[in-house]
């Protein structure tokens, strides 16, 4: 197995005639994991990266699934007496629809687009993504980067995959015994593949243009790059 480059075969939750109940069984799934696995505990710290004593946060999550991790970040911010406006896009109508009946709650937006193509009247105060940048080739990332901050009030962050053996190795012995989606058997251990390194993010951002970011290391295997708008730090 080759590790020192991305994989570019693609996924088949990227597939368009995935059937329905196959995509929910694969986002419910993919919740586990990252309750489990950390995944929504990288959020929330990407989250306190810009809280600063604030009250009231606007939050944009593009490529949201099923909105799991928009519910993750609203139970911790009402925790803390935090208004939170919560928006996610995503291009799969599937996924959108999942995420309504799941979080019927007016405090939650949803609308099935292509995240390039959304025009916001309000630009949120903070973009992100989660497991979602592994999806998409060096060029387009690169130009994600840039819509990020250009359409972001406060910036950005971003959680995702760590292209490691062990983390490859580990999350393809977990999904064979414990999972019952196909998806996720298949696209868990390819996420992995496709995702980066550091050298591959310092690359990637470079390139954007952006320089005032932290980029951090996380248990198990992901990466949380955080950038704001205020500040420059590297870390």
């Amino acid at each position: 197995m080759n590790f020192s480059e991305r994989s570019d075969k693609p996924e088949l939750l990227d597939l368009a005639d995935i059937p329905f109940n196959d995509i929910q069984r694969n986002m419910a799934e993919l919740n586990v994991i990252n309750t489990y696995l950390g995944g929504h505990h990288i959020t929330i710290e990407g989250i306190k990266k810009f809280i600063n004593g604030k009250k009231e946060i606007s939050i944009c999550e593009i490529g949201c699934g099923g909105g799991d991790n928009l519910l993750a970040i609203r139970s911790y911010c009402s925790k803390r007496n935090i208004f939170t406006k919560c928006m996610g896009i995503d291009i799969n109508p599937d996924c959108i629809t999942f995420a309504k009946k799941k979080l019927p709650d007016r405090g939650f937006f949803f609308t099935t687009s292509d995240y390039r193509k959304y025009f916001f009247e309000e630009k949120p105060d903070i973009i992100f993504t989660s497991l979602f940048c592994h999806h998409f080739n060096n060029e387009e990332l690169i130009s994600m980067l840039q819509w990020m901050e250009s359409n972001s009030g406060l910036g950005f962050f971003i959680n995702d995959l760590h292209r490691h053996a062990l983390a490859y190795y580990s999350i393809r012995i977990l999904t064979r015994l414990f999972s019952k989606s196909y998806l996720v058997k298949n696209d868990a251990p390819l996420s992995v593949l496709r995702g980066f390194t550091r050298k591959d993010w310092e690359q990637l951002l470079q390139s954007a243009g952006l320089a005032a970011y932290s980029l951090q290391w996380k248990w198990a295997f992901r990466w949380l790059i955080v950038f704001k708008k205020d500040h420059s730090t590297n870390e």
